[in-house]
């Protein structure tokens, strides 16, 4: 049980530091793009960023 919330926490830790580096690109954070498909397209340009960093 004890492995299972560790998990569950580190987990959650990941998303949250990965929500976070979004936030620092404030073109997507205040979403200026209309269409879906943009901001989609501005947050997939930002993942493959923050993973290459």
């Amino acid at each position: 049980m004890y492995v299972d919330r560790l998990r569950y926490y580190q987990d959650r830790n990941l998303v949250e530091r990965l929500f976070h580096k979004i936030n620092n690109f404030s073109r997507l954070s205040t979403r200026y793009e209309r269409l879906a498909r943009n901001c989609q397209s501005l947050l997939c340009l930002v993942s493959a960023v923050i993973w290459l960093t």
